[in-house]
């Protein structure tokens, strides 16, 4: 099995990515174009991230006391990441883009994120350059941003605090003006920084010659402290060494230090770090703290940030979905081939009778078709997403306004349903393994130990989950949701004229009542704390419905085409997810429907 075919119909079949072609940003690309930067990333991934995934898993960094050490590999790898051009698919021609759509973009990623997501995480660097490209002056944009987007210089982003944690109102870091002129510097308004940051993926490494450290810190006020909650967070490009304003180095380090390697149990090929801004280490001249450059105007640091972060968690999502994927891939494989057991019945007790292989066995094509239904449909919503952001930029205005707000209320799902269900995915092919599931001579224990990470990075599953409950669904007087109704009727009033989807287009439509109805429930009141008591559940029956349209959607495609394997695969995942996933979400909505306080409620001395 390959990822190529399934891919294929998601976004030439299903998503029509050719009709893309049609809008003057895209003119210069077909299908042609598009397959061939799929075939370029389907290669190097193949040559030079899957062969080292097990490599980089064992010989984590290291840190000798000046300098993070990383495997050759990984060297090479994101050398001939660099080369293809994929740092900047997505932008202009005229600064060494390919003007890809980001549909196309995303699913040339896919690859490297199923070859080794240690090794291919570049998200980073590219959404730090969005970022500056979308908030930076013009000097940074050419300093920092197109310096990133060549694979001179790598990125990261700097929010989480040892204290902090995710509570990003209680980060501590201060940022300082530089003396006099220091808002004539020309790479921006100069400030001094000190502070810790944790958790920081790529934070240290010689992979290129320069990080550009997006780091959210404090201005004091009027009063010379600094502005309580987020109010008073600002946004600074901190580079690892100072650059002159043509992007050269100028051969200074700046004051960020490499505190510690934080070990963990996935993602184990990927720095990461604690960094400690300002504390000495590597003083520079003119004064105590690390140089930082201003992004946007003061105290919207958050505002900015997003920027990055929306994109870094579609990113993570994807890089859930693929996970799951690839420990799917792995199980299927091993049931294919691996002989255990008898069929059922009379011959089955005859032991004289040869052993079946375990994929004839229903047990292990339910877990198969589970995660069938959970890996390929998160791949269909995460390029459901791409193609929103590519109406975004280049649709009519009414157009991109709709798909703004869709992306608002589908964002949270994007991100935190792959990190659940497709970690769930990991766990049943661990299981389809037996005993060797848990061993390291097979591949699919590192999976599960890699997607675990998922459900934490960029904003944990209870945060998008308040998110969405909190903030997505009620914005704009609630016309995302609206919105995203109506697309998820459009689907059934089509699929309710084909007699074999007519069942699934009326459980949808009870589906998305139940939605509908829990949320107007858990706001009854207007308080806070007993509607958002149980958003996760909320999220879960949330997502459930979003992947149910999904597959109904993708199932309207796959029924009308030819006889085939894969059409019937398709299939037989819809009617899955249909009769084993949708009618989960009766028990999740019961509670959010009821304003059930059992754990809000719960004091701490009970535990």
């Amino acid at each position: 099995m390959s990822l190529r075919p399934t891919l294929d119909f998601l976004l030439y079949d299903w998503l029509g990515a050719e009709r893309l072609n049609q809008r003057e940003r895209f003119a210069d690309h077909n299908r042609e174009t598009f397959d061939a930067v799929l075939d370029t990333c389907e290669r190097i991934a193949r040559e030079k991230f899957a062969p080292f995934n097990r490599l980089v898993d064992t010989q984590e960094p290291q840190f000798d006391g000046e300098k993070v050490i990383l495997p050759q590999a990984t060297h090479d790898a994101r050398l001939a990441y660099a080369e293809s051009g994929m740092l900047s698919a997505a932008q202009d021609d005229d600064i060494g883009g390919m003007q890809l759509p980001f549909l196309v973009e995303s699913a040339a990623n896919t690859f490297f994120a199923k070859a080794s997501i240690s090794i291919g995480s570049n998200l980073l660097t590219t959404g730090n350059a969005n970022l500056l490209m979308a908030h930076g002056t013009e000097l940074q944009k050419q300093v920092f941003a197109l310096n990133e987007f060549n694979g001179r210089f790598t990125g990261t982003m700097c929010l989480s605090e040892p204290q902090a944690g995710s509570s990003l109102s209680d980060v501590v870091t201060r940022a300082v003006p530089d003396g006099d002129g220091h808002e004539t510097d020309p790479l921006g308004p100069r400030y001094r920084l000190t502070g810790n940051k944790m958790w920081i993926s790529s934070g240290d490494h010689e992979l290129a010659e320069n990080i550009v450290h997006l780091v959210l810190a404090k201005i004091p006020g009027a009063d010379g402290k600094p502005v309580p909650g987020v109010k008073g967070i600002s946004l600074f490009i901190v580079p690892k060494h100072l650059v002159d304003t043509d992007g050269r180095l100028t051969g200074e380090r700046n004051d960020v230090a490499l505190a510690g390697l934080n070990h963990k149990l996935g993602w184990r090929g990927t720095t990461n770090t604690l960094l400690n801004f300002g504390e000495g280490k590597y003083p520079v001249r003119g004064g105590a703290g690390a140089i930082g450059y201003l992004v946007g105007k003061p105290g919207e640091g958050l505002r900015c940030m997003f920027h990055m972060m929306n994109e870094a968690r579609i990113a993570i999502g994807m890089a859930a979905t693929m996970l799951g994927y690839a420990g799917y891939e792995a199980s299927l494989d091993y049931a294919k081939n691996r002989p255990q057991g008898r069929p059922m019945g009379a011959a089955g007790k005859d032991p004289a009778q040869p052993q079946v292989r375990i994929i004839e066995h229903a047990d292990v094509k339910r877990m198969l078709l589970a995660q069938k239904s959970y890996s390929e449909g998160a791949l269909a919503l995460a390029l459901y997403g791409a193609r929103l952001i590519d109406e975004q930029h280049t649709g009519t205005p009414e157009a991109a306004d709709e798909a703004r707000l869709l992306l608002e209320v589908l964002t949270p799902i994007i991100k935190s349903w792959p990190s659940e269900f497709c970690l769930e995915a990991n766990s049943l092919a661990i299981q389809i393994h037996g005993g060797y599931g848990y061993t390291r001579d097979f591949a699919v224990e590192q999976y599960w130990r890699d997607n675990r990470l998922n459900m934490i990075h960029e904003g944990t599953h209870g945060i998008q989950a308040m998110d969405l409950l909190g903030r997505k669904v009620l914005m704009e007087n609630g016309r995302g949701l609206q919105l995203l109704a109506a697309r998820i009727n459009a689907t059934i009033e089509r699929a309710i004229q084909v007699p074999d989807l007519a069942a699934h287009a009326n459980a949808l439509g009870q589906a998305l009542q139940a939605v509908g109805a829990a949320t107007k429930a858990a706001w009854a009141t207007a308080n806070p704390t007993e509607a958002l008591a149980n958003a996760v559940p909320y999220m879960q029956a949330f997502g459930h419905t979003v992947l149910a349209w999904v597959w109904l959607d993708v199932a309207l495609v796959a029924h009308a085409a030819a006889a085939s394997p894969a059409r019937q695969g398709r299939l037989a995942a819809a009617r899955y997810f249909f009769h084993y996933e949708l009618p989960r979400i009766g028990a999740w909505l019961q509670v959010v429907r009821e304003r059930d306080l059992t754990c809000a409620e719960l004091p701490d001395d009970a535990f």
